[in-house]
């Protein structure tokens, strides 16, 4: 959890390896993933690398797998995925793994191969075996039973004969075959264009559709058959069926010949569907085979071709045996890396240990925190919208519980927190099985990666909701009323301006134990005004506690980088600015409440001489005298409060020339004293440049700490800054602070605004909905009622918990991000990304899946 409040101690590392045990160590790096590795060769072409070759072979396996698992998803065969992820394999097992796929692939392509033949074979011949039988039909359709080539003479003699050309004795020709038939309107307009009309052509349509043995589709075909005179138009018939695609099959034109070819096709269309079964068994087998293993080897192939990928990263030394690595590790797991290398040597059986050693560097370290499923989502929210700088106090940990309150604060209520706790309670006890569906649905996946926020939220508005009384806008009586109601029904019920004295008979004097008194329920016209001012009044205690706790954690950030400059001139004057301002307008707030009431003895502790908060602050700032001609009321709640006001009020101004001008003035003087001081000479054989090696490491070390962590995020990094810089950036940030103060405690009034909105709108989805569905009775209403129901709960789910809560979900963040995180929070770093097995694996099968 240390990490979590802010990153991992992280140290930049030389590793030496030798070459045999390279492969091996890196292996364990990547099952440990704790392991930056930085690229030593950034001007080599990827093409001249040292491992660019096995890099290509790793390829060339990973395309077959592909081509295998395109063909085993084609079958619908399933792959055994047993969630085990092997270990990577030696270099010497890349032969046998490339033999076996290239074995695969060869055999699965001659399979298929032989099986298009056979598919393409079967096509014919069952085209074939539709033509005879369509043809057949044709000729028995002829007149008289007579000859169907003088049958289609006659036709053509007495076509030719309407033209007015003489006709001798002719003798017809004709061709058959099969055509696709949305290209049969077509062809039979060219043929009757191209052949001027002497040609004549019968067509019969394919009820059952055909398989395409090339793309395996199912298409529906029709039978032809076109009869002409002379080789001229045989020539010319035979070239349009070939522009349209058509297939011509030979069609004897004696009866007993088509009958005998009918059975030779049967029988072997017969032969071929056996052979044709047997290959696909022999192909099944095959799938069924590599389907066993394929997830392992999609595995083991991304884990060689991710090491040789590291790999290329690294530098040989001069003897061309060691490979030279630099690299970022967590301080915390210095030793559990030394381990994994020492086993990826044993391993490799070399006699050369590696070599690890620490580096002294001005660069700025990556960013590490820790995190389990728990807090993942959280810290997913915080970089979203930065990577803290290193070791910058991290937001999550605070956010895990001011996130699923401020939202519940908006979202407060009792039964739509229940919904959407029950189903974040859902996913996270069926995480395990969800999880390894691997849905591609990306709203699901989000949902899913949020499933303990949402959980939290759920459960936080459950509790906001019970505070305000609010369950789907009813309310519950759960410890009795404090008021009694002394009218009757009637007048209850018909007087809407009736109002209850809370000073007289009808209070009880005992407050409702938790929350609002459910007869709030049943005052439909102040109930809105004392909800508005209850629920303002606690959106700006909450805005302004958190804005303050974002600048006491900022003092933290001071603290740990030792800059006790950013201490003296931004923090104690942005406490002081934001305290007697802001937070002194909430103190007022509770003094109010305890010091005003309707029960009070005195005329001046009346609810009606209660003094306005807002006029009050509006007051205080102006220096405004309050009116004081009011009777027995006091504008004031206690003695003394105008002097004090104005204490507070000029304290306040004070501290903004203090924040503009005190660092820039500091950070000024500081440099004239550096340039009057003398350089004091170094005592050091070596010369100057050892001497301010020595000097720089010594300030490097001192504290325990690398010099990138005394530069970074602790406000000295103006070395190198204009002063004209300084002050124009001290400006922004002094205007940014005082303005954002005011802009910021007014932001928080969106806790308000939503959690009024939401209310309302489930008051109104009640009353315009579900209350029409209670007015009827008997069996009728019954029905009504379940009519009215399911639109109310659909509106219910759809706009109030999934509308509404995304509504308040963005709002929420926005608070986070902006109100609460500009207090202390740069976001200025970048993250740690190791090399992991686990990482890759995922986004390989996340980028397979798309």
């Amino acid at each position: 959890m240390g990490s979590l409040f802010r990153s991992e101690e992280m140290s930049l590392c030389q590793l030496f390896l030798q070459s045999e045990a390279a492969y091996a160590c890196v292996s364990e790096l990547g099952e440990l993933g704790l392991v930056q590795f930085r690229d030593l060769n950034p001007d080599v072409n990827a093409f001249q690398r040292k491992f660019v070759n096995e890099v290509r072979r790793c390829d060339e396996m990973e395309r077959k797998l592909r081509y295998l698992e395109k063909e085993i998803k084609k079958d619908g065969i399933p792959m055994l995925d047993t969630g085990e992820s092997p270990e990577a394999p030696q270099p010497r097992e890349m032969i046998d793994l490339e033999a076996t796929f290239e074995k695969l692939e060869n055999e699965l392509r001659e399979v298929n191969q032989n099986a298009e033949a056979l598919k393409r074979n079967y096509l014919e011949l069952t085209e074939l075996k539709h033509i005879l039988r369509k043809t057949q039909v044709f000729f028995d359709e002829q007149e008289g039973g007579m000859h169907t080539t003088e049958s289609m003479t006659r036709a053509l003699i007495t076509d030719e004969s309407r033209t007015g050309k003489a006709m001798g004795p002719v003798q017809l020709g004709f061709v058959a075959g099969v055509i696709l038939r949305e290209r049969l309107p077509a062809f039979e307009r060219m043929l009757w264009r191209a052949c001027r009309g002497n040609v004549f052509l019968r067509q019969a349509m394919i009820e059952d559709p055909l398989e395409d043995p090339s793309t395996g589709d199912k298409v529906y075909k029709s039978v032809f058959i076109i009869f002409f005179q002379g080789d001229q138009l045989k020539t010319r018939v035979k070239k349009i069926c070939e522009g349209f695609r058509a297939t011509l099959y030979p069609c004897p034109e004696a009866p007993t010949d088509r009958r005998e070819m009918a059975m030779g096709v049967m029988t072997r269309i017969e032969d071929l569907h056996t052979v044709l079964g047997q290959t696909q068994d022999h192909r099944h087998r095959v799938l069924v085979a590599a389907a066993k293993n394929l997830k392992n080897w999609f595995v083991k192939v991304r884990k060689i071709k991710a090491i040789y990928h590291t790999l290329n990263l690294f530098n040989l030394d001069v003897t061309q045996k060691c490979l030279i690595a630099e690299c970022w590790v967590p301080l915390l797991d210095f030793e559990t890396i030394q381990i994994a290398l020492r086993r990826g040597t044993e391993r490799s059986g070399s006699s050369v240990p590696p070599i690890l050693n620490r580096m002294e560097t001005f660069e700025d370290p990556p960013t590490y925190n820790r995190t389990n499923k728990f807090t993942h989502a959280f810290q997913a929210l915080i970089n979203a919208y930065g990577v803290a700088s290193y070791r910058e106090m991290n937001p999550a940990p605070y956010t895990i519980i001011t996130f699923p309150f401020l939202f519940a604060v908006m979202f407060g209520d009792l039964g739509h927190g229940t919904i959407m706790a029950l189903f974040g309670l859902w996913m996270v006890l069926k995480e395990k099985p969800l999880a390894a569906k691997k849905s591609d649905n990306e709203i699901w996946n989000i949902f899913f990666g949020g499933r303990y926020i949402i959980f939290l939220m759920g459960v936080f508005s459950m509790y906001t909701g019970f505070v305000y009384n609010d369950i789907f806008s009813k309310s519950l009586n759960v410890f009795g009323s404090a008021w009694s109601i002394n009218y009757n029904t009637s007048t209850v019920m018909s007087n809407k301006a009736l109002q209850l004295d809370p000073a007289g008979k009808d209070y009880a004097q005992t407050p409702y134990p938790i929350g609002l008194d459910p007869v709030w329920q049943v005052a439909p016209l102040n109930k809105i005004i004392f909800q508005n001012a209850y629920k303002m009044k606690i959106s700006i205690i909450f805005g302004v506690i958190h804005m303050l706790f974002g600048v006491f954690v900022g003092l933290f950030n001071h603290r740990y980088f030792k800059n006790k400059m950013a201490i003296y001139c931004e923090f104690i004057p942005q406490v002081i600015f934001l305290v007697f301002l802001f937070f002194y307008m909430t103190l007022l707030m509770f003094i109010k409440w305890v010091k005003y009431s309707a029960s009070a003895t005195k005329v001046a502790y009346s609810a009606g001489c209660a003094p306005s908060i807002l006029i009050t602050f509006i007051n205080m700032v102006l220096f405004k005298a309050p009116d004081e001609n009011t009777g027995d009321c006091s504008p004031f709640m206690f003695a003394g409060q105008q002097g004090l006001q104005k204490f507070l009020v000029v304290v306040a101004l004070l501290c903004v020339p203090w924040m503009l001008l005190a660092k820039p003035i500091l950070i000024m003087r500081g440099r004239k004293e550096a340039a009057h001081q003398p350089i004091a000479p170094y005592s050091n054989e070596n010369g100057d440049a050892d001497g301010l090696n020595q000097h720089n490491n010594a300030a490097a070390t001192q504290g325990g700490q690398a010099p990138a962590q005394q530069q970074q995020g602790g406000g000295h990094g103006h070395d190198n800054e204009e002063m004209s810089e300084i002050f124009i950036h001290q400006g922004i940030h002094t205007i940014e602070y005082v303005l954002g103060s005011v802009s910021h405690t007014a932001s928080y009034l969106r806790l308000w605004a939503l959690s009024l909105a939401h209310a309302q709108l489930a008051e109104v989805l009640w009353n315009m909905v579900l209350q029409n569905g209670l007015k009827q009775d008997g069996w009728i209403g019954g029905i009504a009622l379940w009519a009215v129901f399911a639109f109310w709960a659909v509106l219910t789910v759809g706009i109030l918990v999934l509308m509404e809560g995304l509504s308040a979900f963005l709002h929420t963040l926005r608070l986070h991000w902006v109100e609460f995180q500009s207090k202390f929070y740069a976001g200025l770093g970048y993250a740690f990304q190791p090399f992991s097995f686990e990482v890759i694996l995922e986004s390989s099968s996340s980028s397979s899946e798309d």
